[in-house]
């Protein structure tokens, strides 16, 4: 199957994709903020880079997006054009999050997993209820957490 647009505008289209400040990531963190966390964002001397790190808690928060990051949920297709491209990117994805989710844990960071799934699904939480875990999680010694 060919694709629908031609070359040129597909590159601009996937130009306009973020890794930053993504929606569900700028959610959670109006939603943390307005509960008096205070964090700091993509920390470069993190591995991995963290979307939100809370030195005071020794924690860090990754905002996954189902698809880039290869989540087993209804907003994860593998495209049909470029399989084994696709396939390889996603793999790649997966393997650098485990690398950098390792080396934090043997840092002695805790580590948060925000799905995109969780805040868009039928069956979503609310952004509150979110939150809510987050925050909860924070004040504990749990050493991760995992929100799909």
């Amino acid at each position: 199957m060919t694709d629908v647009v031609d070359p040129a505008t597909r590159s601009r289209m996937m130009s306009g994709i973020r890794s930053k400040n993504t929606k569900p990531e700028m959610l959670i963190r109006k939603a943390l903020h307005a509960q008096g966390f205070r964090f700091r964002l993509h920390v470069k001397d993190l591995p991995g880079k963290p979307d939100l790190v809370f030195p005071k808690y020794k924690a860090v928060i990754f905002v996954h997006g189902c698809f880039w990051h290869g989540h087993d949920c209804r907003y994860f297709k593998l495209p049909q054009t470029r399989t084994c491209f696709w396939k390889t990117k996603i793999q790649k994805n997966q393997d650098r999050d485990r690398t950098a989710i390792e080396l934090l844990k043997n840092a002695g960071w805790r580590i948060a997993i925000v799905w995109e799934c969780a805040l868009k699904s039928p069956r979503q939480k609310s952004l509150n209820d979110v939150a809510t875990i987050l925050a909860d999680w924070l004040d504990t010694n749990q050493i991760d957490i995992v929100i799909d």
